[in-house]
Order: C-alpha cells, then structure tokens, then sequence
C-alpha cells in the first residue's frame, strides 16, 4: 500500500472530463423521512462548481424506497417486495422533484434515468441507456440516476447504488467515480470499533487482503443496502475500466453543510483507487473480449481510410452488407482488397444497415423511419485491427 499526496488526488478529479456522484440515502434522507432539501442543495452547489470547470457530471442518488415509506406511511418495517416497489414509485417522485429545485436555481436542468441490471448486461439496452446519458450531457444537463425498484426483482437487481454508480461510469467512460459515504475511506479496519485501526489512503491493486477489509455490506441504518464491502466492489468494476474511484466523506465535519465535493479538491481526507491502466486501454481490452460478430460490411477506400484513423464508420462508405445481426451486436468491418480492418457493434441491424448503403448520415431518419446514430459503428464501439 503506497501513499498517495492530497496533490495527487486533486489532480486527478482536477483532469477529469466526466465525473459520477454517487450518494446514499443516508445522504439524501433526514431523520424524518424527508428529503435533506439543504444537503442537495449544498451537493448541487458544489457539481456547479465542477460544472463550471467544463466538467460533465452525473449523479447517482439513493433515496426513493426511503422517501417513500413516509409518503405511504410504511413506517420501518421491513418491507416485502411489492411495498418497496411502491415506496419507490412514490419517492421516486420527490426525490427528482427535490434534486430539480436545487438545479432550478441555477438554470440547470436535470433528467431521470432509472436502470435495472439489465440495461447494463445487455448490450443493444446498453446501448440505448449509454446513448441517452451522453446526449443529456452534452445538451448540458445533469442526469440523476436510480435504479429502477418499481419493476426490478431480487433476482435483477444491482443490490446497492454503489455497484450501479460503477457501471454508469463503465458505460459513459467516466474519468472519476466519487462515492460520497459515512466514513472518509477505507480503513484497516472498523474505525468505529477499532481505535488501532489506520486509514488507507491510496490503493493501485485490490488484492485479496484489501477486498477483506470491506466486511460484509451491512444496512445498520435501514436506509442503506451498501457498505465497505460493496463500495470496494464498484472500485474494482470502475478500475477495470480505467476509471479512478475515491470514498470521502459525504458530510464532512468540519461544518455539516460543507461541500464534500470542494473537500475532496482541497485534499480532504480519502481514499484513492487509481487504475493501472487508461480508459482507452480499458476499452480495447474490453472490446477484444466482448466482440463476438454476427455479420460483416464492406467499405470503400474513403470509409477504410477513416477507420483505420480513428473515425467512425459512417454509412456513406458501405458498399456492401452480409450476415443477420441486431443492434448492438459485433461485426467485421472489410476494406478494399478483402482486408479486416475492424470490428465493432453496430447501430443498426442488418436490414436497416442495408437501406443506409452509401447514404448520407443526415437522410437516416427519412430512411429507416426513426432518428438513429449518425455513424453505423461509433468510434467508441470499434476496434481497428488493420492500420
């Protein structure tokens, strides 16, 4: 375990270009059962600040099923699955209501997304969800994500905000992933039971001496699903991507309306998991390992020549088209002289691919009857093989 400056770590929120906050409801929820209106506030204040810095940012919250015990009056008990789908049908809605005032106020807009495991295991869903998030961020909003309790099951479910957040940073290529807690990092061991126990500052491997010192994930608030043991999970999920994690305070101490966010920027006390490799390296290797081709397009000598520099593959290029295949599934891209020069997923299935045969990106729409990506494989989901 080395030591990591607080110099470091702001530099490393410091260069990010996509940022994920995660918050849990124990963060959003007061003891009432209402929304903490002055701690999203404060939250809001300090994504503005990163806002500002030309960073994207996306929010991961907790707090529906909380919120929604008191509006159904569900009291604490614990609740069987149709109540707490209820409970989040009902909160779901103060809970954006509230994180849209605090937005309001400074001309941001916010939008909902709800996810279930699935959007991010299957791949034409994940395309959509991935789709949807990078076009809020770039009309400039904020989009605030949950999962989608209302229709998940125990057996489709993420189980924890924590493991969600780590995807949503896997599918929007995040630079960080912030995961606001009740404690300022990982420890050796409970803090809270072991005076001796020591804080870990900086973390490059998740081996399985530091996985054990999560514990077990615990819910000792009743708010809560997650803990150190889940928190350390979304760290390795967000690492494997090449995306650097950090647990901090989501209230520091020092005053309980602090802004957490300009906390960790002034080198407040945390815990940093840096990966060991790029997000672009990520990607090529998480694309080698995921493409599996259903079918192939043939390109002409512009299409290929744009490819092999990193271009996407628009359909203006495409001469030809073979195979059956769906959105979102893999398939070979072949230039001139029958030569492999990629492979990627596709926008489009076969049959619309077809259609799109030398077209121009902007008649897609009139073509295939709905308002598609402009690229049949986007440069994010290729990897070029023949340069």
């Amino acid at each position: 375990m080395d030591t990591i400056t607080s110099t470091e770590g702001v530099d490393l929120l410091a260069k990010a270009e996509r940022v994920v906050i995660k918050l849990g409801s124990a963060l959003i929820v007061d003891e009432d059962g209402l929304a903490d209106a002055a701690r999203i506030q404060a939250i809001s204040r300090d994504v503005i600040f990163l806002l500002g810095e030309g960073k994207q940012v996306v929010i991961v919250s907790s707090g529906a099923v909380a919120l929604g015990r008191e509006a159904l009056n569900l009291g604490s008990k614990k609740l069987k699955l149709e109540e707490k789908q209820a409970a989040a049908a009902a909160g779901q809605l103060r809970l954006m209501r509230t994180w849209e005032d605090a937005f309001l106020v400074h001309n941001i807009p916010v939008a909902q997304a709800l996810l279930t495991i699935d959007d991010t295991e299957i791949r034409r869903r994940w395309l959509n969800a991935r789709a949807t998030l990078d076009t809020l961020l770039e009309a400039g909003a904020v989009p605030i994500v949950n999962e989608n309790d209302t229709i998940a099951t125990d057996g489709i479910r993420f189980g924890d905000n924590d493991r969600l957040a780590a995807r949503v940073a896997q599918m929007i290529s995040a630079d960080v992933l912030i995961l606001l807690s009740d404690i300022d990092g990982l420890y050796t061991a409970d803090p809270r039971k072991d005076p001796k126990a020591k804080h870990i500052p900086f973390v490059r491997e998740l081996t399985p001496d530091i996985m054990a010192m999560g514990g077990e994930p615990n819910a000792e608030t009743g708010m809560g699903s997650g803990g150190m043991a889940t928190k350390l999970e979304a760290a390795r999920i967000a690492m494997t991507a090449g995306c650097a994690t950090v647990i901090a305070l989501g209230r520091p101490e020092s005053d309980e309306f602090d802004l957490p966010l300009s906390a960790i920027n002034n080198g407040a006390l945390a815990t940093w998991f840096i990966p060991s490799f790029t997000r672009e390296t990520a990607r090529i290797q998480w694309l080698m390992g995921a493409l599996q081709t259903s079918g192939t397009v043939y390109v002409d000598e512009g299409a290929a020549r744009a490819v092999k520099n990193g271009k996407s593959l628009l359909p203006a290029g495409i001469l030809s088209v073979e195979g059956h295949f769906d959105r979102g599934d893999g398939i070979d891209v072949v230039g001139p002289g029958n030569v492999l020069i990629s492979r990627g997923f596709s926008a489009y299935s076969s049959s619309d691919s077809m259609k799109l045969i030398g077209c121009n990106s902007s008649q897609i729409e009139s073509i295939v009857g709905y308002k598609g990506r402009p690229a049949l494989i986007h440069t994010d989901d290729m990897l070029v093989l023949e340069s």
